[in-house]
């Protein structure tokens, strides 16, 4: 039996998502519709289809046929499941704020509100699974994402520099992150409006004048209010902007997010890889969902100093592995050019698109040509190899030996 399937993804429409990327690396007609995401693993909102004999099947019931087999014994019996799900981002609009639980707080929430009788797509759930939500990013060209808190030195600068920010500088010094950011969620539509809109006043004209730097936090903020349809009240999220880390990575670069440190996806493209949940507990800068009482317990409220990764090439020269501490995933780029040969084993299953080029991959007697935007199932114990005539460039996403 082979262990090599073409694998077809999901594409997510989002509002905050680019129409041409996603569609172009598929080879698809570009519409006005929004395109998102595009996800490649077996969650239950959506799962991937295999291409068996012609005929395709969701990779959910695929899996579930046969787990240790397919997943192999280790994976099988600590996960019960495949373990990540990859996605392809397009981010044209700013992301919401957002937290993810560790484990044992996703399983207590999403135990609760099942108790509770929430329907699981119901818009004010915070929990849609049991299961953590670190992830992984790499970027596939330049990008710009929100990560963590500022350093005290760099967050006291901007309280005293920024006029409107002013009054907050004491509740920092005596009540620190925690305090600071409870206070700015906590207060009411109408204070936020008579704070914000001051500094709204003066940035906006200056982003519309392209006088803003991408580094600078006024820059995102002006773009969230501008893009943002609700007019008569500003995001509380505008002061997650300020308070935190404006990260820039460039292409190839990587950034993983682990429970509790909030960030936001703020424009570029990227492959993401995570455990395979969608649990997210939004702080702003959207019109979905936003439970401050249960934000306030998981974020950690701690100074943070970002790790733009670029990754460790190993021994073979084609392979890039971005480690990371979840036990959940491990995100991979293979880069050959012509007439190169890339050989691997897999000890669990795998899941490889193709980014950029064309390729072939061979297992036993299975071949599969590959052009941009192909996607491919590579089932536990099996050896393959990938080739080019040209060029390539894949992500690779498996679980950690």
């Amino acid at each position: 039996m082979t262990k090599l399937y073409l694998l077809k993804g999901k594409i997510q429409n989002y509002a905050w998502g680019g129409s041409d990327f996603i569609p172009n690396l598929l080879g698809e007609k570009a519409t006005e519709e929004k395109c998102a995401e595009y996800w490649l693993g077996a969650h239950d909102n959506a799962p991937s289809e295999v291409l068996i004999d012609q005929e395709t099947k969701p990779l959910n019931n695929f899996l579930n046929t046969d787990l240790k087999e397919k997943l192999g014994q280790k994976i099988a019996s600590k996960f019960g499941r495949l373990s990540f799900l990859f996605k392809v981002l397009d981010v044209k609009d700013v992301l919401s704020i957002q937290v993810h639980p560790t484990k044992i707080a996703a399983e207590k929430g999403f135990k609760v509100e099942n108790e509770m009788g929430i329907p699981l797509k119901a818009a004010h759930r915070n929990y849609k699974d049991d299961n953590h939500k670190p992830e992984i990013m790499v970027a596939l060209g330049e990008f710009w994402l929100l990560h963590g808190f500022l350093p005290e030195d760099k967050l006291v600068a901007t309280l005293k520099n920024i006029k409107e920010f002013t009054h907050l500088l004491p509740v920092f010094k005596e009540q620190g992150y925690y305090g600071l950011y409870k206070t700015v969620m906590e207060q009411s539509d109408e204070d936020n409006n008579r704070i914000l809109q001051p500094l709204i006043d003066k940035i906006l004209p200056a982003y519309k004048a392209g006088n803003l730097e991408k580094s600078n936090p006024a820059y995102w903020a002006a773009k969230a209010v501008d893009s943002s349809t609700n007019t008569k009240i500003l995001d509380k999220g505008i002061y997650s902007i300020y308070f935190f880390n404006v990260v820039k990575a460039n292409k190839g670069e990587a950034v993983f997010q682990d429970a509790g440190i909030p960030h936001a996806y703020l424009e570029g493209q990227n492959m993401e890889l995570m455990a395979n949940s969608d649990n997210v507990l939004r702080g702003g800068l959207t019109p979905k969902h936003v439970d401050i009482p249960e934000l306030l317990k998981h974020v950690e409220f701690k100074a943070t100093v970002p790790n733009v990764m670029q990754g460790e090439l190993q021994k073979d020269g084609l392979e890039r592995i971005y480690k990371s501490a979840a036990p959940d995933f491990e995100l991979s780029q293979i880069t050959l050019n012509a007439n190169q040969n890339y050989k691997s084993e897999t000890k669990t299953a795998q899941i490889l698109i193709l980014l950029e080029g064309e390729a072939t991959i061979k297992e036993q007697n299975t071949r599969l040509h590959l052009k941009k935007g192909a996607a491919v199932l590579i089932l536990a114990n099996a050896f393959y190899e990938i080739s080019t005539s040209k060029n390539a460039i894949l992500y690779k996403a498996t679980a950690p030996d």
